[in-house]
């Protein structure tokens, strides 16, 4: 696996847990906001060997409560697998960040039990992504993830980046019911710097203010246990 960097110590990534962050490179989707450019065209600016990584986490039992996997996309690693279980076999609750473009692979890490929490971006109305985020990707590899993170036993939340066009009212609302009964839904804030396509964001101010963030939150709230903006 390429490993494009770490974080050391975060508060934030895994709910209630001091952990720290491994960074897969290469994705198979190319959001224009995407806050790892580099990552995500596979053109780390690092390039840390998993050696490294497991003496790193070996000598920080003591203070870490967990590992958190993102990328980039990290499940089009075909040895996400080993990764997890070599993560495990050191104590670590692991927490995957993935696009959920790879059910297969999910349902997998669940089923073997190499994951602990997933949290899974959903970047608009899955009939649109063939449109806004891939040409080609198939929208029942969305719905699959959705319901195979949904009917597991594992702890989750979807997440959704606020941004137009990918997002509007209508939108939410749609995703808001296919995530039906989800114990938490995240709608994050659109940072535009240090993104994979600036030009995208060029011609007009593509995120939602804060009273339209929290307008987006109240159309979410009827279908979910919790909905937060981050």
């Amino acid at each position: 696996m390429i490993l494009g960097g770490i974080q050391k110590n975060s508060l934030i990534d895994y709910p209630g847990k001091i952990s720290c962050v491994l960074f897969t490179s290469g994705c198979n989707f190319a959001c224009p906001y995407c806050h790892n450019p580099d990552l995500a065209i596979n053109n780390p600016s690092v390039s840390l060997k998993e050696t490294e990584i497991y003496a790193f986490l070996e000598s920080r039992k003591s203070f870490l409560d967990g590992v958190v996997i993102s990328g980039g996309e990290p499940t089009i690693h075909n040895d996400i697998e080993s990764v997890c279980k070599n993560i495990k076999v050191l104590g670590y609750p692991i927490k995957l960040d993935t696009n959920g473009s790879n059910p297969t692979v999910i349902k997998n890490l669940i089923d073997k039990r190499l994951v602990d929490y997933i949290a899974m971006d959903i970047k608009t109305d899955p009939a649109l992504y063939s449109f806004f985020v891939k040409n080609g990707c198939e929208s029942a590899d969305i719905f699959s993830s959705i319901q195979t993170i949904m009917n597991s036993a594992i702890d989750y939340e979807f997440r959704t980046t606020c941004v137009r066009p990918f997002i509007s009212p209508p939108v939410i609302r749609k995703i808001s019911g296919i995530i039906k009964g989800a114990g938490l839904y995240v709608l994050q804030r659109f940072q535009n710097k240090n993104v994979l396509d600036p030009a995208f964001f060029a011609a007009e101010d593509c995120g939602f203010s804060e009273a339209e963030l929290l307008e987006l939150k109240t159309a979410a709230e009827p279908f979910v246990g919790k909905c937060i903006i981050r």
